[in-house]
């Protein structure tokens, strides 16, 4: 299973996380496999942690699934990877696979093109085509707009100081 994480950016276009594989630093997204006792959008979920240092609220919907071809040390094995959207809030200062892996955020239409799995490449571009991600950000909103009107403009401040994160490497 996998995190699609994304953002807006300060200027409000979506951005994708990207980051490089461990061993072939290739561009992928955070993926691990399934965890004992947790669903696998939780399991996504905490993959965007590790792997990528990011917080934020998952889709415990499925976006849809890939498939490619992973390298172990004497074979390859097909995987099917399944993908859940993932509402990035804030970057860590510091998480377990940091300075393992360089990412960064980019436009939808980059991220699908840098990333070799075609797949995924046509999951993130239907991504972006989908009200999804834009109901997301809605609902963040209105979750702040509903708070009371003392604490309305530091909740919505917060939330947007929280969405247009920094590119880390």
């Amino acid at each position: 299973m996998a995190a699609l994480p994304y953002r807006l950016a300060s200027d409000g276009s979506l951005e994708i996380l990207v980051l490089s594989s461990r061993e072939t630093h290739r561009a992928v997204i955070p993926k691990g496999w399934p965890m004992k006792n947790r669903k696998d959008w939780k399991s996504a979920q905490i993959e965007a942690r590790q792997e990528a240092g990011v917080i934020g609220e998952i889709s415990r919907k499925r976006l849809g699934q890939y498939l490619y071809w992973k390298r172990f040390d004497t074979h390859f094995s097909l995987v099917k990877v399944s993908v859940y959207p993932f509402a990035a809030k804030r970057q860590l200062d510091d998480w377990p696979e940091r300075h393992e892996r360089v990412q960064t955020w980019l436009s939808p239409d980059d991220a699908a093109l840098l990333i070799d799995e075609t797949e995924l490449g046509a999951l993130i571009v239907e991504f972006t085509q989908s009200a999804s991600w834009q109901k997301v950000v809605a609902s963040q909103f209105s979750k702040a707009k509903s708070k009371s009107s003392a604490t309305k403009a530091a909740a919505r401040q917060d939330m947007l100081s929280h969405l247009p994160m920094s590119a880390a490497g």
